[in-house]
């Protein structure tokens, strides 16, 4: 398990049997990039600076599911990109779940996400419906 509190993610490099990843409470944003971490099954990115703004979402996730192959477990709690309706008013459990679609529809793999663990359903949901899924509101 590795505890990071940093703005570069360079050094992981060096970790490539890495299993579990904390990276919580950071200055993170959608241009993370990670080295090949074949091995990790668990990251953890909560309160950092991710959002669905443009399309920079999407090429973060298509990047997990490149450099995290064995992922199974993420959650991303406290970023604008994860709608949670006790951290922002105008989001209820509708948008919340359009998020999950979407972000299962990328990192199939996973088991769990957030605090939930995924469900066949929302599998098989995500599968048909989930590239469509963006939480997206007009302002």
């Amino acid at each position: 398990v590795a505890f990071v509190v940093c703005r570069s993610l360079e050094g992981l490099k060096a970790f490539s049997y890495l299993e579990e990843l904390i990276l919580d409470n950071n200055l993170l944003g959608n241009d993370l990039r990670l080295p090949r971490l074949p091995h990790l099954h668990t990251l953890t990115l909560n309160k950092n600076q991710i959002s669905f703004q443009r399309n920079t979402c999407k090429i973060l996730l298509d990047h997990l599911a490149e450099v995290v192959p064995s992922l199974q477990y993420l959650s991303l709690l406290g970023n604008v990109a994860c709608p949670n309706e006790l951290v922002c008013k105008e989001k209820d459990e509708d948008d919340y779940q359009r998020y999950r679609y979407f972000v299962l529809h990328k990192l199939t793999n996973l088991k769990f996400l957030d605090t939930r663990k995924v469900t066949r359903r929302e599998r098989e949901e995500a599968l048909v419906r989930g590239a469509f899924m963006k939480v997206v509101k007009p302002k």
